[in-house]
This record gives structure tokens, sequence and C-alpha cells, in this order.
């Protein structure tokens, strides 16, 4: 696990190959067809003939929940373990992270007529207000949502509406033991203006290899929409306003740029909460070796 730009794609490949393994994303962007550049999708020289699931998996006119991510991620990783190999999960998305490690609530089905008017109400009244109402009816929520998280926001306050009960209380009754041995690393660099660099120059080298034309090919389809899941990953969604004329091209670049080192740092502050990790970090000669090392000691669970 880790930020964005980090290094993941390359160094569980390795693993892979040195392990016997497949790799499970573990990112919410990369299920999508048609979106390759702007999620750094790893291509076929890049995966070496190592197995990669959960990517390529849906259009981007679908939607695809933590559930489903954890029913799928749990079936191939016992199909992988029971074909003699082992999986590792890779990626940044730490809300299925969590999910996979410490069980999934079972949450009220989402309300259309409900959903419709918190719409309206982020587009009147704005997402640091509908967080403001949040912290009314479920600061704990509140606390650990981040304000700039509109879309969970408007699930706590769904799910709050529908069944009158702060989504919190729902966390507090999950459970999950996982068959497996883990072993965790998370890859970043150790100073995080090395990261914002990294980052700035991979969304140059987006744009010059075509992200401008990936998302213009999904803007010209005319059944997709800014609020859908998949426009609304980062760099997608500032081109996709772009595209709409509201930005010019530079200001869109700004926006992408500072959009993704936002991620990256929600990503660390994930990451500050996760337990019994192998620190790695990006650029480092011996990463492989560090990993091995660490997976060769019993020093977890």
């Amino acid at each position: 696990m880790g930020p964005t730009a980090s290094g993941k794609t390359a160094l569980a490949v390795q693993l892979a190959e040195t392990l016997n393994g497949e790799i499970i994303s573990v990112d919410s962007a990369l299920v999508y067809k048609g979106m390759d550049i702007g999620t750094a999708k790893p291509t076929a020289e890049q995966r070496r003939g190592i197995p990669h699931h959960l990517i390529d998996i849906l259009d981007p006119s679908q939607a695809f929940s933590t559930g489903q991510f954890r029913t799928q991620a749990l079936a191939l990783m016992a199909d992988i373990s029971g074909r003699g190999k082992i999986p590792i999960l890779v990626g940044g998305t730490f809300l299925y992270f969590n999910a996979l490690s410490g069980g999934l609530a079972e949450l009220p089905e989402a309300d259309p007529l409900i959903r419709a008017q918190l719409d309206a109400d982020l587009a009147q009244l704005g997402k640091t207000a509908l967080h403001q109402k949040l912290a009314l009816v479920d600061p704990e929520a509140a606390a650990r949502i981040h304000p700039n998280d509109p879309q969970r926001i408007q699930r706590a306050l769904e799910v709050f509406a529908i069944s009158g009960q702060p989504i919190s209380s729902f966390f507090k009754k999950q459970t999950a033991d996982l068959p497996y041995h883990i072993t965790k690393f998370a890859i970043s660099p150790s100073d995080r203006k090395i990261l914002h660099s990294i980052i700035a120059e991979r969304f140059q080298v987006m744009l010059d290899n075509g992200l401008l034309d990936e998302v213009e090919s999904l803007f010209k389809r005319g059944d997709l929409h800014e609020k859908m899941p998949a426009i609304r990953a980062v760099g997608y969604r500032q081109i996709w306003a772009y595209l709409q004329g509201a930005t010019d091209k530079a200001t869109m670049t700004a926006q992408a740029i500072a959009a993704t080192r936002q991620l990256a740092k929600r990503q660390f502050t994930w990451l500050r909460k996760e337990t019994d990790v192998v620190m790695l970090e990006t650029g480092a000669a011996d990463l492989q070796q560090q990993a091995l090392s660490a997976i060769k000691r019993p020093v977890f669970g």
C-alpha cells in the first residue's frame, strides 16, 4: 500500500515474480475499461506476464462498491492460494484495504430519493455545509471523513436519513477474520516534496501520452457525467471540467496536480492509522530484498 506515484506497481511485480504470486488491484479507478493513462494502469509490458486481477472489469458507467471489492477480492485470494500461489494486494484505495482486513458494516441500501435530495443539497449548499450537518448527527463519522470527500459525507447522511442511526454505529458491529497470514508493506518517499515533484512530472507525461484524448473519448460518449464515480477520479474530473469549457488548459493542469497531491495527503493520513506495517522508501536500491527479508521474519500475527 502507499500513496499515488510511490512505486507500488513495480515492487509488486518483482515480488510476484520471486514468490510465485498473482496481483489483486486495490484501486477504485483501475477497475474501469478505457481509463488507462490517467489511472497509471500498468501496461502489459509492466505486468511482465504476472496475472493482474480487478483491472478492466467494468464500464465507466458502472459503479463499484467497497462491498463488491471485498467479495471479489476474497474470492480471488481463495482461488489464488488454492492454486498454490500467493495473493499480493496492491493499491492506494485504503477504504478497500480497511474493508478487507476489518470487515464491512451491513449498511442500508441506497435510497434514490434521499440521494437526489443530497445531490441537490451538495449543489446548493456545498460540501462544507454538508460536513457540518454530518457533524451534528454523527460527530464520530464527521471526524473520520474529510470535508473534501462529498461522496462519503453524502453516504453517511443518507444512512442516517434512512435508518435514524449514525453510520459509525454500523461500523462498530463489523467483524472480519481472514484465514491468512498477512504481511503489510507501505512504500513512499521519505520527503513528501519528492512525491509532489513526481506527481507533477507524471501528470505532464500523462498529458503528453494522450490523456486529453482518453478523457475526450469518454466525454463524447454522451452517457457519462461528472457525478459518476469513474469520472470523479482524480485528473478525470478536472479534464472533464476543461472539456465543458469551465477552465482553460493551464488551470486544469494545475488543478489536477493539486488534486492528486491532496489525494496523496489523504493516503498518508490513512497510512498513519495502519499497524504492523513494514515501511519501504521509494527509490531505495534494495527494495525487493527489504521486502523479502520482512516476509521471512515471523514478525506478524
